[in-house]
């Protein structure tokens, strides 16, 4: 057994068991296993992404239930992967290529530009991937899979092919969200309504047959009046009723317009009339619709002003135009007032500027399967964590609309579609192409022209769950066990990967169950700095995870975050937290090198009923209660519990408790006492390690293998059963007993900290009781509370002022005098008031009558009990008090 250097080296030991690990191929998942299968999809980053909280948060997840369920004999795999992100990708090199070489893609063409971005993807790819790997990621790094792979593109067009025979893709002009930045058109799932602060815009329309009369609008957007071809009011307004079928002149673009009536209009809003955009504007453009107004597009596909008829405004970015709009009406007299106004915008997510709605053709998809996608969450074949999220998920499905798939970028699954001029009637789409959808392109190629646009992103990642899988794979692993996601992608991703599921059948048969993309979804939460902000680089609160798995360690940064991260809660991150799992790791790191200066350890040690202390039956009780509350909080996805109750058992529980305690029998001269205690340490180093190691596998392979607990890796040891301590006899009244001891000892060391002596100090204690048993606890009460001596004297007289303390064991002095009377006045007073309220509420417990004929009987007798002590340690106290006068 090799001897465990004084100090735990993080960057020494993570980087040699991850490279052992690899070589062993312990990651790689066996299709043929006779093990029960457990697997997880990685939600793929972005391919050219770097490592954030956030990733390291969900993968931590998804290593910690991986880790468990190898550790369970579950055959694992966890499937790793890349996204090729269209937009995100394509803005990057566009970006870099204006910033270089002031060109953009349309100089350089399509063939060359998507050169340029693989060669950036070869460049700044898969950085990610090893990032990953320095966090202690379990993957099967074997299957990376990546959405541009050969198969995967072979996968998603015949998805693409398969549902527009099937009528549910279609081509159509419709009103659509465009991002003017990226210049392409996203989903309404991609549009994030944010509050934004702006002016209300009361613009005067003169009435055409009316000279001198003028109708009153309030807009938010003034630059957009050249496109309006109506004005509209609700049909029961008596206030416009006699303008109805009159027309008015538009200041802008100076152009006669009918006055309509239309049930859409909102009479409390501004003026209750409505100018009528149906090229810029959803409502307008089903009024539009209604009415078979025309469609006056006044706007580039980057947002500047398309109106040669305004030259003024003609141009002008469409917020500046809104500003000059405003000053072309005040100086012709149209403008009535302005005010501040507060309206909610709908901001792209892809590009965080506000989207226009607007008319293009575009291919849609009419979203099939969605009463059983609804059901099987309703019906718990998947289950939520949190479950309220089931309730978001139902109300999208509800309330589902045609998702947009076309985008206008080049990076991506490029649609297959051709195109040529329409040679007979009935092959018409709506601009007159004849439209010919397959994986192959036509026969006569050289006559059509392919779509230059490409599938959103979505479209491909929604088949992640089961097209990254060969056949033999998914026979064994679809449907995976769960999905580790964030909850602001439940629509982009996991909805839809449901849907998928459902409508292409890729389990081992037709039935629902075998369908479904996953069991359990796991909802995170996001991760704040400590004011509560969302981190960015822009505001310098986002720390580089690699900085901090330099300074403390990959163990360190993954089980501080867990500590920190309730379920489905956003997480405020504090850099102490990383530093506390550090922390923990050197706490660990000595507690084995303690128990490995006394002897070799055992890896199958066996306990004697005989000689086992009762600190130690105090210890393996906590255990085994430690291991229920571990089992109950991983069913419910608590991993924080988990972290909190490992933490608070391993430093409490074991080093600041039993181990002290155990140096009674460590450092005595009874061997077979001694062999007891290390036989103990043993056992419950060993169970601490496989209970730990899915939240900090490096330090704990590491101490798996130098302390010889087993002969493979951790690994795949099986998880630590529960001790059997059924045949302890009377093990409630040890464990009673120790508590009192514990309870003794802590108020033994308050009382030396409120006397403000040094811990390092020896000073004598008296502890004042009857009960002769505790003679024999006297070495470890003497140890704990690093005293010169305790002695054990019932008649004892204590000075006047004598600081004390009353315990389940008795009275405790210190026999050094108070300097401070009126300090310890005060102490006592503290907690005589403290007792006093511990009796009320007992009091009041056993004064209630439903509570005594209800509750079990032992329950009450327990609250009689617990008044009687209360009222036995109060006339102590109120004794010590009165000394004191």
């Amino acid at each position: 057994m090799a001897e465990l250097p004084k100090r735990y080296d993080p960057k020494s030991v993570e980087p040699k068991w991850y490279q052992r690990w690899m070589e062993n191929r312990d990651f790689v998942a066996n299709p043929n296993s006779p093990k029960p299968p457990f697997s997880i999809v990685m939600p793929p980053p972005n391919i050219t992404g770097v490592l954030t909280l956030g990733h390291v948060l969900n993968n931590s997840i998804q290593d910690i239930l991986a880790r468990r369920a190898r550790m369970q004999g579950f055959e694992v795999l966890w499937l790793p992967g890349v996204d090729h992100a269209g937009i995100g990708t394509q803005t990057a090199v566009e970006k870099h290529l204006r910033r270089t070489e002031n060109k953009t893609r349309h100089d350089l063409g399509r063939e060359e530009f998507l050169r340029r971005v693989l060669e950036w993807q070869d460049k700044h790819g898969g950085i990610i991937i090893e990032q990953l790997k320095r966090l202690g990621c379990s993957c099967d790094w074997s299957r990376e899979r990546y959405t541009l792979d050969d198969a995967y593109v072979a996968a998603v067009q015949n998805v693409f092919v398969d549902l527009y025979r099937k009528g549910l893709i279609y081509r159509g002009r419709r009103m659509i969200n465009w991002d003017p930045a990226a210049q392409t058109a996203v989903s309404d799932e991609e549009v994030i309504s944010k509050p934004q602060k702006g002016n209300l815009y009361f613009v005067r329309y003169e009435i055409v047959e009316e000279p001198g009369r003028f109708l009153e609008v309030a807009t938010t957007r003034p630059e957009t009046i050249m496109a309006d071809t109506a004005m509209a009011f609700h049909p029961d307004d008596k206030r416009y009723a006699d303008l109805l079928g009159k027309h008015a002149w538009r200041p802008l673009a100076r152009e006669k317009i009918p006055i309509i009536a239309d049930e859409a209009i909102d009479p409390k809003f501004g003026t209750g009339v409505l100018k009528v955009t149906p090229a810029h504007d959803a409502l307008d453009f089903e009024i539009g619709q209604r009415h078979h107004l025309p469609i006056v597009d006044v706007l580039h596909p980057d947002g500047r002003i398309n109106c040669p008829a305004v030259p003024e405004l003609d141009g002008l970015d469409r917020f500046k135009a809104r500003e000059k709009a405003a000053e072309s009406l005040q100086a012709m007299g149209a403008l009535a007032k302005t005010e501040a106004y507060e309206n909610n915008v709908g901001f792209s997510d892809r590009s965080d500027v506000p989207i226009e709605p607007r008319i293009s053709e575009q291919w849609f998809l009419r979203y099939p399967k969605t009463k059983e996608a609804l059901a099987v969450v309703r019906d718990h074949l998947i289950r939520f964590f949190p479950p309220h999220w089931e309730k978001v998920y139902a109300q999208w499905l509800e309330n589902i609309r045609d998702w947009c798939i076309s985008r206008q970028v080049w990076w991506g699954h490029r649609i297959p579609a051709w195109y040529r001029k329409s040679q007979t009637p009935s092959s018409k789409s709506q601009n007159g192409d004849e439209i010919y959808v397959g994986i192959n392109p036509p026969a006569d190629v050289e006559n059509w022209t392919q779509d230059s646009d490409t599938l959103d992103t979505w479209f491909s990642s929604w088949l992640w769950a089961y097209e990254t899988m060969d056949q033999e794979t998914r026979k064994k692993f679809y449907p995976t066990s769960a999905l580790v996601t964030a909850p602001d992608i439940i629509f982009f991703w996991v909805a839809r990967m449901i849907i998928a599921g459902l409508e292409f059948k890729p389990g081992k048969s037709d039935r629902v169950e075998d369908n479904i993309a996953f069991r359990d979804v796991y909802f995170t939460g996001l991760i704040r700095d400590k004011l509560g902000r969302k981190m960015s680089k822009s505001l310098g609160n986002s720390p580089d995870p690699l900085d901090l798995i330099d300074k403390y360690g990959a163990d360190g940064l993954r089980f501080g975050l867990m500590r920190i991260a309730p379920r489905g809660q956003d997480i405020r991150f504090d850099e102490k937290q990383i530093e506390e799992g550090r922390n923990f790791a050197t706490k660990l790191w000595n507690v084995a090198r303690f128990r490995q200066m006394h002897g070799p350890s055992d890896g199958a040690p066996k306990i004697d009923d005989e000689t086992v202390s009762i600190y130690a039956l105090e210890l393996l009780a906590r255990l085994n209660e430690t291991m229920d509350a571990i089992e109950a909080a991983y069913r419910e996805y608590q991993f924080s519990t988990v972290a909190q109750r490992l933490y608070d058992f391993v430093w409490s529980d074991y080093c600041d408790w039993f181990v002290e305690a155990a140096k009674t029998e460590i450092f005595g001269s009874d061997e077979a006492q001694k062999k007891s205690v290390l036989a103990v340490m043993d056992l419950v180093l060993s169970a601490i390690l496989r209970l730990l190691h899915p939240f900090m596998p490096h330090i704990t392979e590491e101490l798996w293998s130098l302390l010889s607990f087993g002969q493979g890796s951790i690994q795949f040891s099986p998880p630590p059963e529960k001790i059997r301590l059924d045949d302890v006899r009377d093990l409630t009244g040890k464990r009673q007993l120790v508590s009192a001891i514990y309870q003794t000892i802590q108020a033994g060391r308050n009382l030396r900290a409120e006397s403000k002596l040094p811990s390092n100090r020896k000073i004598r204690f008296i502890l004042r009781t009857d009960e002769k048993f505790i003679s024999s606890q006297i070495p470890t009460l003497t140890r704990l509370l690093n005293a010169e001596e305790v002695e054990m004297d019932p008649k004892y007289q204590a000075q006047a002022g004598n600081p004390v303390a009353v315990t389940p064991l008795g009275e405790i002095f210190l026999t050094v005098a108070a300097a401070d009377r009126a300090g310890e006045r005060q102490r006592l007073d503290k907690e005589i008031a403290r007792i006093e309220i511990e009796m009320r509420a007992a009091e009041e417990k056993l004064g209630n009558k439903s509570f005594v004929d209800r509750a079990p009987a032992t329950v009450v007798e327990e609250h009689r009990q617990r008044l009687k002590d209360f009222s036995a340690q109060l006339a102590k106290l109120k004794q010590a008090r009165e000394c004191l006068n």
